[in-house]
């Protein structure tokens, strides 16, 4: 009989912000994403070497300490190319922190889109050429192949695991969302429906989301959590089940929870403590899989991600707003290809990356406080006009490449 696990799966991400560009900026200068002002908090490079300091490193540092204590202690990571791209320029170290972790062999790398995008929701081929650079990037610094796929925002429906399982990829990574699951548990494996041999795991929102989330909450009614108390809980939700999926960004550790709420020594202790019973292990993501045969299959025909209340893709398409940015930048598609014009092709690319649309989403109460929390600009509104601007100037480049012949077909 497998050993009860849990499936520790972090997201790794950094998107590069608008600056404030403005009407007057288009057809002039066409740095988007560079802020000038080293203050700004759309300033890319400050931000990264912010989180670097306060997250990827010590987080990094401490996953090197426990996969040295314990030969049990797995994790997986899903990497994005825009992240892989900033550490390479701005904090070498960071990425080869991250290097060292994949090569002990007990750290799997997920796949996913290079740009962090919603292509599979308005061009296919995007979709998959985005994929494949990603897949070949993994493949460039860190020398593995990923067989597991979690799409942008953990957006996931049953079309997507029919292509995941066509495509060749073992496992899909999804929301465990109680109107789908309905009496069933998110702590086993399931079977995709439509397909014949990809597996699907779910991610144990309550468990995940208590330290994602509410571990520094004081408002919270199990405020302070203990590892006692967690491990308790975990040890609850396994009792008569396989594996717990605790998925959630990275960044949970350090920049979400700060150091001073405890998060990191938290973590620590409560590895030591699952590990200190013999019958618990970790998994990585493929090993979950490899472990647990699929006890049903599982539909998902509307799409379900993992962010607000309703998880679903409200948070990035849930208002004109978002509508009309993203049509007018997947209408450029096949044009923007035909260029042949690297930089246009790689500023298009960034564009599509899902936090430009997260940043224009007018919800209220409390995922509305969430929003503003992860948003650089002032208002939704002005996050719009920044993109939309930009997206005028790459409507002019494209323009220019026309008339100098560069177009062509």
């Amino acid at each position: 009989m497998s050993k009860r696990g849990i499936t520790l799966y972090l997201h790794v991400h950094q998107p590069y912000r608008v600056r404030e560009y403005s009407v007057f900026d288009t057809a002039i200068d066409h740095n988007y994403f560079t802020d000038p002002d080293p203050l700004s908090n759309r300033n890319n490079q400050k931000i990264f070497n912010k989180v670097a300091d306060k997250s990827y490193r010590p987080m990094n540092s401490l996953l090197e300490k426990l996969l040295a204590d314990h030969p049990e202690f797995k994790v997986s990571l899903s990497i994005t190319g825009t992240f892989i791209d900033q550490a390479s320029a701005w904090a070498p170290d960071v990425l080869e922190s991250f290097q060292r972790l994949v090569r002990t062999g007990r750290v799997e790398i997920v796949s996913e889109t290079y740009y962090h995008s919603l292509a599979f929701f308005y061009s296919r081929a995007e979709f998959e050429r985005q994929v494949e650079a990603h897949k070949a990037k993994i493949k460039e610094i860190f020398g593995v192949e990923t067989s597991v796929f979690r799409n942008t925002e953990l957006a996931y429906n049953d079309e997507l695991a029919q292509w995941a399982d066509a495509y060749g990829f073992k496992g899909i990574l999804a929301e465990g969302w109680d109107p789908i699951l309905d009496w069933r548990s998110p702590n086993f494996v399931y079977q995709p429906e439509g397909t014949e041999n990809i597996a699907l795991l779910l991610k144990n929102y309550k468990l995940s989301d208590d330290l994602a989330f509410r571990f520094s909450n004081q408002g919270w009614q199990e405020w302070p959590l203990t590892v006692d108390k967690y491990n308790s809980w975990v040890e609850s939700s396994i009792y008569d089940q396989p594996l717990v999926n605790l998925f959630m960004d990275y960044e949970t550790f350090g920049e979400h929870q700060w150091e001073d709420t405890g998060i990191f020594n938290f973590f620590e202790e409560f590895v030591n403590r699952w590990l200190s019973n013999p019958d618990n292990t970790f998994y990585t993501v493929s090993e979950a899989i490899d472990a647990n045969k699929p006890v049903g299959t599982l539909s998902m025909p509307q799409t379900v991600t993992w962010a607000d209340s309703e998880r679903d893709l409200t948070a990035w398409l849930g208002n004109s707003l978002q509508h009309e940015a993203m049509r007018h930048l997947y209408s450029l598609e096949d044009d923007i290809l035909r260029s042949g014009d690297g930089e246009l092709i790689s500023d298009w690319r960034k564009l599509q990356t899902s936090d430009h649309a997260y940043y224009m989403c007018t919800k209220w109460f409390t995922d509305g406080d969430v929003h503003a929390y992860f948003s650089p600009y002032s208002s939704p509104y002005d996050a719009f006009l920044y993109y939309m601007n930009a997206i005028r100037d790459v409507r002019w480049r494209l323009h220019e490449t026309h008339k100098t012949g560069g177009l062509s077909g």
